[in-house]
C-alpha cells in the first residue's frame, strides 16, 4: 500500500505556500492513492484521509482531507476561528476523486473541529469527520485533532500470534461490554476508562482461563443504550472510555498477559445523527439512495452502499486501521445476514432485488470477500468472525471457492436449540431428546463459534441462570451442565461476561455486574466450573485441534431418549488424547451405567460438573475405571460408572 510518508506539494502558481491564508495548499496523495481510491481498492484511507498533525516548509500544523463530491464548498471550523464557516475553505482536488483538501498553519492535537459542508443544492451540513481519530464526550459531537502515537510493548504477543490465534487452538471468548463490566465503586454512575478497568480485568480474564476477550463496540456512538452499535465515529476509540492511547494501553496489557483481542466491527449500518455520515456532502454518499436498499427499518439506521467504489473503501480502510494501528487480533462483524439479503426484516412487497432478481445484496458479498482477503492477506495470525444467522453458504469457506472468507461464523442455530432444550423441565427432555443433538449433523459446514452473548440476555429474555427449570440448585446444576456441554461440543466458545458466574438479573448497561454474587457458594460454584472449563479445554488437544473437523467427533450414544443422556468422545491428533463425554440431562442419579469405550486401558473421571467444589452434589467416579471385554454402543469394550444427576462427565484413558 502506499506509503503515510509520501508527502507530495501541488503545483501552483505560487512558489511557496501564502502564509497570509488561511488554508495553504497541500496533499499526501498521489495519483497510485487517488486510483486505488477510485476502484474501492485503497484500504489505508486513515494515512491520508481526516486530519493529519504534519509539518509544511518549517511550519506545524494540521492537514485535512475529506471526501464529499457533491458539495459546493466545504471548510474547517471550530474554536480556532470562532466556527466562521468562511474562513478556512478547503480546496477541492483537480481529479475526479471528490476529495476537499488543505493545510492550516498552527492547528495543534487537541483542537476541535467539524467540516461545514455546503450541499449541490446550497443546504448546509455541519460534518465530524469520517476519519477523526477523536471525538468530543457525547452529547458534544466535534472531532478532535489527534494521534495514534503509542509505544507498544507487544512485540512478543505478535511474534506468537499466528499460532496461539490459530483455528488448531483453543478459542474461549469472553465478550465484554466495558461500560458496565465494572463502575467506580465509588461512583457507580461513572464509567471507568480503559486503564482503570485494565488493573482488574486483566488478571480477572487470565485467572479465568480465557483465550480472548470480545469488545463491544470501542469505536465512538453517540447513544449510550445502542450499547455501541450505532457508530458515528468509526476511527476513534470512543471517548467514554477514554482516549485513543488509553483503549491501546488496554489492549497492550492484555497481549502481555497473552489474551488476544477482537473488537465487535458494524458495517452494516449507521444512525441518522446529523453530524455523522448520513446525507454527509448533502446526498446520499455513504448510504444507498434507494431506501429499499439504504435504510434498516428494525434499527431506524441507514445501510452503506456497498456498490459505491468509495465506500467499500472507507469501509475496509476502517477494518485494517483497527488491527494496524491498535494490534487488534481479531474482528467480530456484526449483523452480516441483514447485509447479505435485501429482504431482511422485510416484506417481499418492500425490499429491492439484485440485477438478477435476487434478494442476496450483490454489493455486500463483494465488499466482505474482498475484506476478507485484505484482512488476511496483510496480517498474520488475526480472524475474522461473522455473526451471521442465515443459511447463507459458505461463510467462512475461503473467497477463491466462492466463499466469504470468515475465519468462524456464530453458531446461532445451536444456540436456539440448546437454550430451547434446556428450558424445558427435565420430565419433558425425553420429547425433546434431538433437539440437542441435532447440532452435530451441520457442525462441521462451517467454522462455527458458539455463542452465549449479550443478546441471550437482554429484553425479557432472561440471565441464563433463570432459563433454566427447577428449583435453585437444578437451576445452577443444569447451568453447569449447559456450560460442560458447550465446552465438550465441536467450535470455538463465547461466553457473556457475567454468565461466568450466574448473575442473577438482566444485563444492564447503565452498571456494574453484580460482583456481590461470589460471596454466594452456589455462585462461587459457577465461577469456578467455567474456570475449570477454560483450562480443561486449554489442556486437552481433543477438545479443541479437530473443533471444525468431523475428525475430533463421534457419538457413542445419541439416542437414549427415555433417559435423556448423551455419550460422545472427542478426539485429539493421538489415541491418547481422546475423551469420552457423558452428559445426564434428568435430576435421577444412573448408577453402574455402561458406556462403550474404544480401547482397553483404564479410564478415569478427569472432570465432573456435579464436583463439591462447583457446589455440586459430590457424586463422583474415584479411581481407574477397568474395562469389561464388553461391545456395548457399537464400541469392543464398556465400562460402567456412576453418571450424576444433571451433569457432564469426562473421561479419559490412562
Amino acid at each position: 500500500m502506499p506509503s503515510a510518508k509520501k508527502v507530495t506539494l501541488k503545483k501552483t502558481a505560487l512558489a511557496k505556500p501564502d502564509h497570509t491564508k488561511g488554508v495553504w495548499e497541500h496533499s499526501l496523495y498521489t495519483d497510485y492513492d487517488i486510483d486505488l481510491f477510485l476502484v474501492g481498492k485503497h484500504f489505508r484511507l486513515y494515512e491520508k484521509m481526516g486530519s493529519h498533525l504534519i509539518t509544511v516548509d518549517g511550519t506545524a500544523g494540521t492537514y485535512f482531507s475529506v471526501w464529499a463530491p457533491n458539495a459546493i464548498t466545504v471548510s474547517v471550523v471550530g474554536n480556532f476561528n470562532d466556527w466562521i464557516n468562511t474562513s478556512h475553505g478547503l480546496n477541492k482536488r483537480w481529479d475526479k476523486s471528490g476529495i476537499w483538501e488543505g493545510f492550516i498553519p498552527g492547528i495543534v492535537k487537541g483542537e476541535v473541529y467539524k467540516y461545514f459542508v455546503k450541499g449541490f443544492d446550497e443546504s448546509e451540513h455541519l460534518k465530524g469527520d469520517p476519519y477523526a481519530r477523536r471525538w468530543e464526550h457525547p452529547p458534544q459531537t466535534a472531532s478532535i485533532v489527534w494521534d495514534t502515537d503509542y509505544t507498544w510493548k507487544d512485540k512478543t504477543w505478535l511474534n506468537k500470534r499466528a499460532k496461539l490465534n490459530a483455528l488448531d487452538q483453543p478459542i474461549s471468548v469472553y465478550e465484554i461490554h466495558l461500560g458496565s463490566w465494572e463502575r467506580d465503586p465509588d461512583n457507580p454512575e461513572r464509567v471507568l476508562n480503559c486503564r482503570e478497568v485494565a488493573s482488574r480485568l486483566v488478571p480477572y480474564v487470565k485467572e479465568m482461563g480465557f483465550t480472548h476477550v470480545e469488545l463491544m463496540p470501542v469505536m465512538e456512538f453517540p447513544y449510550f443504550p445502542s450499547w455501541g452499535y450505532q457508530i458515528t465515529g468509526y476511527f476513534g476509540a470512543s471517548s467514554r472510555y477514554g482516549s485513543p492511547q488509553d483503549l491501546m494501553y488496554l489492549i497492550d496489557a492484555l497481549h502481555k498477559a497473552n489474551i488476544a483481542v477482537i473488537l465487535d466491527w458494524v458495517p452494516s449500518h449507521f444512525p441518522g445523527d446529523r453530524h455523522g455520515l448520513y446525507e454527509f456532502d448533502g446526498t446520499h454518499l455513504y448510504e444507498h439512495a434507494d431506501m429499499r436498499k439504504g435504510f434498516h427499518p428494525d434499527w431506524k439506521s441507514y445501510i452503506f452502499n456497498y456498490d459505491r467504489n468509495e465506500v467499500r473503501s472507507f469501509l475496509i480502510s476502517n477494518a485494517i486501521f483497527w488491527l494496524d494501528q491498535y494490534h487488534a487480533d481479531g474482528l467480530r462483524v456484526d449483523a452480516v445476514a441483514s447485509m447479505l439479503y435485501f429482504n431482511f426484516s422485510r416484506e417481499d412487497g418492500d425490499a429491492a432485488t439484485n440485477e438478477y432478481g435476487g434478494s442476496e445484496n450483490l454489493g455486500a458479498i463483494q465488499f466482505l470477500q474482498d475484506l476478507n482477503v485484505a484482512v488476511y492477506g496483510n496480517f498474520e495470525g488475526v480472524q475474522t468472525i461473522a455473526e451471521e444467522s442465515s443459511t447463507y453458504p459458505g461463510v467462512t469457506h475461503p473467497v477463491h471457492a466462492g466463499g466469504l472468507g470468515f475465519g468462524m461464523k456464530w453458531m446461532m442455530g445451536w444456540m436456539n436449540d440448546t437454550l430451547k432444550y434446556f428450558k424445558v423441565e427435565t420430565l419433558g427432555r425425553k420429547n425433546h431428546h434431538h433437539q440437542l443433538s441435532f447440532s452435530m449433523t451441520y457442525a462441521f459446514t462451517e467454522n462455527f463459534m458458539l455463542p452465549f452473548s449479550h443478546d441471550e440476555v437482554v429484553h425479557g429474555k432472561s440471565p441464563m441462570l433463570y432459563k433454566m427449570p427447577g428449583d435453585d440448585w437444578q437451576k445452577f446444576a443444569n447451568l453447569r451442565a449447559l456450560y460442560g456441554y458447550m465446552f465438550t461440543h465441536p467450535g470455538a466458545k463465547l461466553l457473556f461476561m457475567g454468565n461466568e458466574f450466574g448473575q442473577t438479573s438482566e444485563w444492564n448497561f447503565t452498571q456494574s455486574l453484580d460482583w456481590h454474587l461470589l460471596q454466594y457458594a452456589p455462585h462461587k460454584g459457577m465461577q469456578e466450573t467455567v474456570k475449570a472449563l477454560n483450562f480443561l479445554y486449554r489442556k486437552e488437544p481433543a477438545l479443541y485441534h479437530f473443533n471444525f473437523s468431523h475428525e475430533g467427533f463421534q457419538w457413542i450414544d445419541a439416542d437414549n431418549t427415555h433417559e435423556s443422556v448423551f455419550v460422545y468422545m472427542r478426539k485429539g491428533p493421538k489415541a491418547k488424547d481422546t475423551l469420552i463425554i457423558a452428559i445426564n440431562l434428568t435430576p435421577v442419579v444412573r448408577e453402574n451405567y455402561r458406556i462403550g469405550v474404544p480401547f482397553k486401558t483404564k479410564w478415569t473421571e478427569i472432570f465432573n460438573t456435579d464436583d463439591l467444589v462447583y457446589y455440586g452434589g459430590g457424586i463422583n467416579n474415584r479411581g481407574d475405571i477397568v474395562p469389561d471385554l464388553k461391545d456395548y454402543n457399537g464400541q469392543k469394550y464398556s465400562i460402567t460408572v456412576d453418571l450424576p444427576p444433571l451433569a457432564v462427565v469426562i473421561f479419559k484413558s490412562k
